[in-house]
């Protein structure tokens, strides 16, 4: 049976090997979205996902995609647009437009699960320095980015968008050699499908993944570099 999180007051989550198979992860219904409550999940590999119609679920699936930085595969085209500098990246310079225009609708569905619940929640905990952003830019348009949370030595990746081509792997590339330079060990992808394997994400077993958490993870937030942070050498 699902674990009841109340809505009222904090409560530790299951254990994530009582998640569901089918669907794969589901894990609890309800709770809130209190930053503690997100801190407290994401510490144990755990992370909201609803329909805006649904309750809060939380879910830690198996296996688990992720990103080891040092295996990113950076295409030749991919490479090539880096170095005409197309677009310039900066990181959490503007957060809410990031996470705003992830939860636009996409050319490929109706819309995304990123309502103004979830908007306000991470915006908070990116005031509280554990959200981060990533814009790319064309002149002065944002034309792509990506948010996430970092923990630690691991970060969380949410969710990208993308209004021009190769805008949103800009950014990722650009996060990726950031991260490496910070000394992070992971990039958490969540959930498989094939753009993420493309960029070489692996997916890993669930007690591989939390064994991870338990090494490298951490609620200090940490600095990772100015906001207009623009360099990066392919």
């Amino acid at each position: 049976m699902l674990t009841q999180l109340s809505p009222h007051k904090l409560q530790p989550f299951p254990d994530p090997s009582q998640a569901l198979d089918e669907p794969n992860g589901l894990l609890a219904v309800g709770g809130d979205l209190r930053p503690e409550r997100i801190l407290m999940a994401y510490q144990k590999g755990i992370f909201p996902w609803f329909n805006p119609e649904d309750p809060i679920l939380w879910w830690s699936p198996s296996p688990r995609t992720v990103f080891f930085p040092d295996q990113v595969r950076v295409s030749r085209s991919l490479q090539k647009v880096i170095r005409q500098k197309i677009y310039r990246v900066t990181f959490d310079a503007n957060f809410l437009a990031v996470i705003t225009a992830c939860s636009q609708p996409r050319v490929y569905a109706d819309g995304t699960w990123i309502n103004e619940d979830i908007i306000a929640a991470y915006t908070e905990l990116h005031k509280r320095g554990y959200a981060h952003s990533v814009e790319v830019w064309r002149g002065d348009e944002l034309v792509g980015g990506l948010y996430g949370m970092a923990l630690g030595k691991i970060f969380f990746g949410e969710s990208m968008f993308s209004r021009a081509d190769n805008a949103s792997k800009v950014g990722f590339i650009t996060l990726v050699e950031r991260l490496k330079n910070n000394g992070f060990v992971m990039i958490d992808a969540q959930v498989a499908n094939p753009h993420l394997f493309s960029l070489g994400a692996v997916e890993i077993p669930r007690a591989e993944f939390q064994q991870k958490l338990i090494d490298f993870v951490d609620l200090i937030p940490r600095a990772w570099g100015k906001k207009d942070d623009r360099s990066f050498n392919p």
